[in-house]
C-alpha cells in the first residue's frame, strides 16, 4: 500500500506539472493550427501555421498577451520578406545572406523588440518552401492561423500556475544560506586557515549569484499570475512572495558580509589560535543555528500562501526570532568582556554583531506586515490611477461621439 500510495502522488504531481502542462498545450495548439490550416488552405504542409502557434503560445496567459502581437507581427513580417524574395531569386548563399540582412533590418524597424530575431527566423524558413509568388497570401493565411489557435489556447485554456517552483526555489535558498550558517559556526572553535575562511566567503558569493536564479523563477511565477482567471487573489499571493524574496536577498548579502568579516578576523589570528574561545564559539555557533533556522521559517511563511500553513509558519518564526534575539544577547556580552581583555580586532566583533542584529530585523513580522502595506497600498494607488486614466478616455470618446449642437 506504500509503494502504491507513493506511486500515485507522484503521478498527481506528475500531472500538476507545470513543465508538463505547458509541453502537452504547445504540442496541441501546433496539431491544431496545422489541422486548421489543411482545411482552409491549398498547401499540401502547412508548417507555417504549427510553427507560428509554437512561438505565439507562451509559459504564462500574461506574456502571451504581451508578448503575442509582436510575435506575430515578426513572423508575418519574415513571411512577407521571404515570399517577396522567392519571387525574384531562388534560395542560395548570397540570397540567403541577403534576406537575414533585409529581416533584421526590418525587425528593427517595425519594433518588435526582443522578436527581432524571429523575423529572420520565419524568413529562412518559409524561403527554403515557398518558391512561387503565388504562394504568398497562403503563408500569410498559414501565419495568421497559427497566432490564433496559439492565443485561443491561451485565452480559452488558461496557462499553468508557477508558483510551486517559485516557492520551492525560495525554500531552498534559505535552507543553503542555513547550511552555510551552520557550517560557518562548527568551525568557530578551532584554527581556521585564512584559505579555508576565503572558500567560505566564495560559497557566500555563489548564494548571492543564487539569487537571480530565484528572482527568475518568481518573475515567471508573477507572470502566470496575472490575468489568469484561475487564480482569485493573485496580486496579494505575488506581492507576498516578492516582498519576502527582497528580504531573503538582503540577508543573503549580509551573510556574504558576515563570511567576510570572519575571513577577516581569521588574518588577525595567529598560527594554531582558534577564532573565538571555547565558550563564546560555542553561543555564537548556537546563535546562527537560530538565524539559520529563522530564515527557513521565514522562507516557509511567505510561501505558505501556497501551503495554506501560515499561521503555524508564523508561531514557529516568531520563536526562534525571539530565541535568536536572546542568544544574540548573551553573545554580545560574551564578545564584550572578550574584547575588554584583548582589543584586538574588536571591529571585527562589533560589524559581526551588526550583520546578525541586521537578518534578525529584517525578518521581524512588524517589518515584513509594514513592507507588505506599503506594497500593497502602492498597488491599489496604480490600479486607481490606471482606472481614472481609462475613465477619462471614455469620457474622452463619449464627448468626441455626440454631434455638435447648431450655433
Amino acid at each position: 500500500m506504500p509503494k502504491v500510495s507513493a506511486r500515485v502522488a507522484s503521478l498527481v504531481r506528475f500531472r500538476d506539472d507545470p513543465v508538463v502542462i505547458w509541453t502537452i498545450r504547445a504540442t496541441a495548439a501546433a496539431v491544431v493550427a496545422y489541422a486548421v490550416a489543411v482545411l482552409l488552405t491549398s498547401q499540401p504542409a502547412p508548417l507555417t501555421a504549427p510553427l507560428t502557434a509554437l512561438l505565439v503560445v507562451q509559459v504564462t496567459l500574461y506574456s502571451t498577451l504581451t508578448t503575442g502581437v509582436r510575435r506575430v507581427v515578426s513572423v508575418v513580417a519574415g513571411v512577407l520578406i521571404a515570399v517577396g524574395f522567392s519571387a525574384v531569386v531562388g534560395l542560395s548563399w548570397w540570397s540567403l545572406g541577403l534576406i537575414i540582412l533585409a529581416a533584421l533590418t526590418v525587425g528593427q524597424f517595425i519594433r518588435v523588440g526582443e522578436f527581432v530575431v524571429e523575423v529572420a527566423i520565419s524568413a529562412m524558413l518559409v524561403l527554403g518552401v515557398t518558391q512561387l509568388a503565388s504562394q504568398a497570401w497562403e503563408r500569410v493565411l498559414e501565419t495568421l492561423i497559427g497566432a490564433g489557435v496559439g492565443l485561443l489556447f491561451n485565452v480559452v485554456l488558461a496557462p499553468p500556475v508557477w508558483v510551486d517552483p517559485a516557492a520551492e526555489s525560495i525554500v531552498g535558498l534559505a535552507r543553503r544560506t542555513r547550511s552555510l550558517l551552520l557550517s560557518i559556526g562548527e568551525e568557530l572553535d578551532t584554527p581556521v586557515a585564512v584559505e579555508h575562511a576565503a572558500d567560505r566567503l566564495h560559497e557566500a558569493r555563489r548564494l548571492d549569484h543564487a539569487v537571480a536564479g530565484v528572482d527568475a523563477a518568481l518573475r515567471q511565477a508573477e507572470d502566470s499570475l496575472r490575468l489568469n482567471p484561475r487564480i482569485s487573489e493573485g496580486l496579494l499571493v505575488r506581492l507576498v512572495l516578492r516582498t519576502g524574496l527582497d528580504t531573503l536577498e538582503i540577508c543573503v548579502v549580509v551573510v556574504r558580509v558576515l563570511a567576510r568579516s570572519l575571513t577577516d578576523l581569521a588574518k588577525r589570528r595567529e598560527e594554531g589560535e582558534p577564532l573565538f574561545p571555547a565558550e563564546t564559539a560555542t553561543a555564537l555557533q548556537e546563535l546562527l543555528a537560530d538565524v539559520g533556522a529563522a530564515m527557513v521559517s521565514y522562507a516557509v511563511l511567505v510561501t505558505s500562501t501556497v501551503s495554506g500553513n501560515a499561521e503555524q509558519a508564523e508561531n514557529r518564526l516568531a520563536a526562534e526570532l525571539s530565541a535568536a534575539w536572546d542568544r544574540r544577547e548573551q553573545v554580545a556580552q560574551m564578545l564584550l568582556d572578550s574584547v575588554q581583555r584583548n582589543p584586538h580586532a574588536w571591529q571585527l566583533h562589533g560589524s559581526l554583531l551588526a550583520e546578525i542584529d541586521r537578518i534578525l530585523d529584517e525578518m521581524d513580522l512588524e517589518h515584513r506586515s509594514q513592507r507588505l502595506m506599503a506594497e500593497l497600498d502602492r498597488a491599489a494607488a496604480a490600479r486607481h490611477e490606471r482606472a481614472a486614466r481609462l475613465a477619462g478616455l471614455r469620457r474622452l470618446a463619449r464627448v468626441g461621439g455626440q454631434p455638435r449642437r447648431e450655433g
